[in-house]
């Protein structure tokens, strides 16, 4: 290696260095960024630009930013760094005696430039391509039946690493099956609508019409246990999303039990709040209902989802229990569940049926956890 290589590298490795110990340009939002362009002088429009460098060509350095002239580029990477979340593992569902399927669900861990973990999982199948994305470290609502709520809470994600999962899945789904996400759906780990407006925030620039990764709001799902005052926030904020309520049982004392945010926020309180979404948006709600035998599977229990959902605009969405460690629920068994359902579609209800994916590598609803959570 001659004398200017050996000086080269040891000018890469001090660069990489000093970016380690410089603050993380992404973890800053369109404001914050329209902020850095005026404390260096510059004009509005960089921070656009400064964002487009970012989340549509996902720079990694800022010597890439050639819109910017040399001494802006080397102003920034002086003061900031770029770090995105990382692949740190995956696995994917093993079937048909050892050989993983085509549209096999694959799991993912992702490691935060902090070192916190989360999981975000890729769901194919011929008509779409999903990716289920967490929105928080842990979740705080502590649901009886959730491994994530197990974990506890640690913190928010920045909108930042909310896309990253996003381009991360999205770059494996062309790997994996030739095609990109077609579908986004925040049902990973943690409570989206206690982190809003980060969720709200990733969902803009994940949607910009112009950028190399780009989808409608109508391809995005967000799911939570149905906090009202957030749900009237996202209803007149005039997001186009789709809304999904983890009910899982219409019988008051029944839902307290399985979901202790339950106590605070009533079956009333909820439809209330579904109401008025609906009014707002001219939009139905999912309800999701996840069956657990002996628990919410019983006549009486359809009876009252079906008085419950007559209050409001929605359709059902009917889901397996799926078994997590150290949690003692069963999945409502073949007659109860068939039962369930007629009683649902006698009443006039739409009801769907959905298969639970990925549930052999712990990645399907309610298991999502950090081996560390484990």
């Amino acid at each position: 290696m001659s004398g200017n290589d050996i000086k080269e590298n040891e000018q890469t490795l001090n660069r990489e260095d000093t970016q380690e110990h410089l603050p993380n340009i992404r973890r800053l939002n369109r404001a914050e960024l329209g902020g850095v362009m005026a404390a260096l002088g510059e004009p509005a429009y960089r921070a656009s630009q400064l964002h487009r460098w970012l989340y549509s060509h996902q720079a990694l350095d800022f010597d890439a930013m050639s819109t910017f002239g040399r001494k802006l580029r080397q102003r920034l990477a002086s003061e900031w760094s770029i770090r995105p979340a990382s692949l740190a593992g995956s696995k994917s569902e093993i079937v048909d005696e050892g050989s993983t399927a085509p549209l096999s669900t694959a799991k993912f861990l992702i490691q935060l430039e902090d070192g916190e973990l989360v999981e975000s999982v890729l769901i194919p199948s011929e008509e779409r391509m999903t990716a289920c994305i967490s929105s928080q470290v842990g979740c705080p609502l502590r649901c009886v039946f959730c491994a994530t709520g197990q974990m506890g809470f640690r913190r928010n994600l920045a909108a930042s690493e909310i896309t990253d999962q996003v381009f991360l899945l999205n770059s494996e789904a062309m790997k994996r099956h030739g095609r990109g996400l077609s579908n986004i759906v925040f049902m990973g780990m943690g409570e989206p609508l206690l982190n809003l407006e980060n969720v709200t925030e990733s969902i803009a620039t994940l949607t910009e019409k112009d950028y190399r990764f780009s989808i409608s709001e109508k391809k995005i799902t967000i799911s939570t246990v149905g906090l009202p005052a957030e749900m009237d926030r996202i209803a007149r904020s005039g997001l186009k999303t789709k809304l999904a309520i983890s009910l899982h049982s219409a019988d008051q004392s029944v839902r307290e039990r399985m979901m202790p945010v339950a106590i605070d926020i009533t079956l009333d309180n909820l439809a209330e709040a579904i109401s008025s979404y609906n009014a707002r948006t001219g939009s139905p709600v999912t309800l999701v209902y996840m069956l657990l035998e002996g628990v919410n599977d019983s006549p009486e229990e359809a009876r009252k989802l079906v008085r419950f959902a007559k209050r409001v605009l929605c359709k059902i969405n009917l889901i397996d229990y799926n078994s997590i460690v150290n949690l003692k629920f069963r999945p409502g068994c073949g007659s109860s569940k068939t039962m369930f359902i007629q009683r649902l579609l006698d009443a006039g209800l739409l009801v769907t049926v959905r298969k639970s994916q990925g549930a052999a590598i712990n990645a399907a609803c309610g298991q999502l956890a950090t081996r560390q959570a484990r």
